[in-house]
């Protein structure tokens, strides 16, 4: 009795993880498209959604910066990478030696810029030196264009997504990534390769740009 029973049951159990295996290739199956893609993390049917309003930067002037230079509890974010220049959260640029132990720049320094859109080109909102790039980003003017950047479908999105104020998408924005480039290994404008306005992949990287496609 105990035997026919034992076997009853194992025979089920079979049945029962065929059954599941059966299940779980059908669902890898309609997971992955003829390229092998994941078309759930399809570029173009994954839609990335903010969690929180993105901090917009207030336009303040220079003096009201000032006032507060000696403020203990003042603290600053800055672009950190530079050798020799630095852009703070607040749209200042200055020189490394230039900045303070709270990591802002010392406004009481006359060549310290503000909002400064030196080595940056109007038309292609392209700057020459990263820390300007940054500076101009961070100019309350430049939100509307932003904007656009934040609605515009390149794989970038998926970072802007996760930034959480006006300096943190000036500095994803103005490094530069596929779209400074051509043939993914030269750069489209070696004068002016740090961008805060909207882009678009070169056409030679077109038809491999996720969700690009051939045409």
């Amino acid at each position: 009795m105990w035997p026919a029973a034992l076997t009853r049951l194992l025979r089920r159990r079979i049945l029962l993880i065929i059954f599941a295996l059966i299940a779980i290739i059908y669902i890898f199956g309609n997971l992955f498209d003829r390229n092998g893609a994941f078309n759930a993390l399809h570029y173009d049917e994954y839609t990335v959604q903010r969690t929180r309003p993105l901090l917009w930067q207030k336009m303040l002037l220079p003096e009201e910066h000032l006032n507060r230079t000696h403020d203990p509890e003042l603290r600053c974010r800055n672009s950190v990478q530079g050798r020799e220049l630095l852009a703070d959260e607040r749209g200042f640029v200055c020189r490394r030696e230039q900045m303070l132990s709270n990591g802002c720049c010392n406004l009481e320094l006359a060549d310290v810029s503000y909002y400064s859109c030196h080595t940056c080109n109007a038309s292609s909102h392209c700057c020459a030196i990263y820390e300007y790039c940054v500076s101009c980003c961070l100019h309350p003017d430049k939100r509307p264009l932003l904007e656009l950047v934040l609605r515009s479908p390149n794989g970038q999105k998926y970072i802007y997504a996760t930034v959480e104020d006006h300096f943190e998408l000036c500095l994803v924005k103005c490094r530069t990534n596929s779209h400074s480039v051509e043939h993914e290994n030269k750069y489209r404008d070696e004068e002016a390769k740090h961008c805060y306005g909207t882009t678009e992949a070169h056409e030679s990287q077109r038809a491999v740009a996720p969700g690009g496609g051939q045409h």
